[in-house]
């Protein structure tokens, strides 16, 4: 049994649009805790907050972060380590920086990527995957 994750922008989507993988995002969700701590790094977070604002207005990223902090989500800053893996993952691989900095901090932390973002399928050989269905 997997212990623990880190959520891509798409995760978090699926989630509250109850839309594929959601059942499996809120597993993880169920399963948090010290022993398994669910990661997002806030510049994927940023990414749901500008999606939400396109899709549903300039309201909704108050009302996603007052939703995000119900859930036992860890917010990760973006620091020098990871900055560096994710600029490496860039370079290699033809994804976008988001996604890069996603794998990294999967990467750093040990714990797989959940994301059904066809873009990870590059990066399959660096980091672990849990692909939302």
């Amino acid at each position: 049994m997997r212990r623990g994750a880190v959520l891509d922008s798409y995760a978090l989507l699926a989630l509250w649009a109850a839309e594929m993988g959601a059942e499996q995002v809120d597993a993880l969700l169920q399963e948090a805790g010290k022993d398994a701590p669910v990661l997002m790094s806030y510049a994927n977070l940023g990414e749901v907050l500008y999606i939400l604002e396109r899709r549903r207005g300039e309201r909704a990223p108050d009302r996603a972060l007052a939703s995000l902090a119900l859930l036992p989500i860890v917010p990760v800053e973006l620091g020098r380590r990871q900055t560096i893996a994710a600029a490496g993952l860039k370079a290699r691989y033809p994804i976008s920086y988001a996604d890069a900095i996603c794998a990294a901090l999967g990467q750093l932390s040990g714990l797989p990527v959940a994301t059904g973002d066809p873009e990870f399928r590059a990066l399959e050989s660096e980091v672990e995957l849990i692909w939302l269905r």
